[in-house]
């Protein structure tokens, strides 16, 4: 599906309310932004269908605001971004989640391996806007710009993010036996 069948299907959403065309929207961009709320929830895949639910809401019920000026899915993924943070500062246990508690995750609640363990740990030691960086220019294949636009950042501080982000990602990859 195109930027201009988006569009399409946004208009018709717009104008006549037709949830069928907002239902094609979900199901084009359901995947990446719960992948993306997965990897910003290091795991939690009960708040990450939390989180995607609230995001569509919030995108349905805000689509007349869409200005088509950049991309529908550079739009979405801030909605996502500021649902996740929003969520965050509200139960303010973000920076206390740490290994142990997502150990004693039970695996229904969270599906991971060693791997993905690892680099949940290594994504704790960045700042919400790196690790933000980090998923969305990495995870998402998204450009620099792109990550810009959906953080409301400059492009410079987005580079600047990614530089210090996979500098601290790969010293604590490396002592923990990956690559060199």
């Amino acid at each position: 599906m195109s930027k201009a069948e988006d569009m399409l299907l946004i208009s018709q959403v717009v104008i006549s309310d037709d949830r069928l065309a907002f239902d094609k929207l979900v199901r084009k961009y359901q995947s990446p932004v719960r992948r993306f709320l997965l990897n910003l929830t290091l795991g939690d895949s009960m708040l990450t269908d939390d989180l995607a639910q609230e995001t569509f809401i919030k995108a349905y019920l805000n689509i007349r605001s869409f200005k088509g000026i950049s991309a529908f899915s550079t739009w979405l993924f801030r909605i996502a971004y500021n649902t996740f943070y929003d969520s965050m500062r509200a139960k303010k246990h973000f920076d206390d989640l740490n290994t142990s508690e997502i150990d004693k995750k039970n695996s229904s609640e969270i599906e991971y391996s060693e791997e993905k363990n690892d680099i949940y740990t290594a994504l704790k030691l960045l700042s919400e806007e790196e690790k933000a960086v980090i998923l969305l220019c990495y995870m998402e294949e998204m450009t620099h710009k792109e990550a810009a636009k959906i953080l409301k950042m400059p492009l410079g501080t987005v580079k600047t993010h990614v530089l210090k982000s996979k500098k601290k990602m790969g010293e604590f990859l490396i002592k923990q036996g990956y690559g060199n």
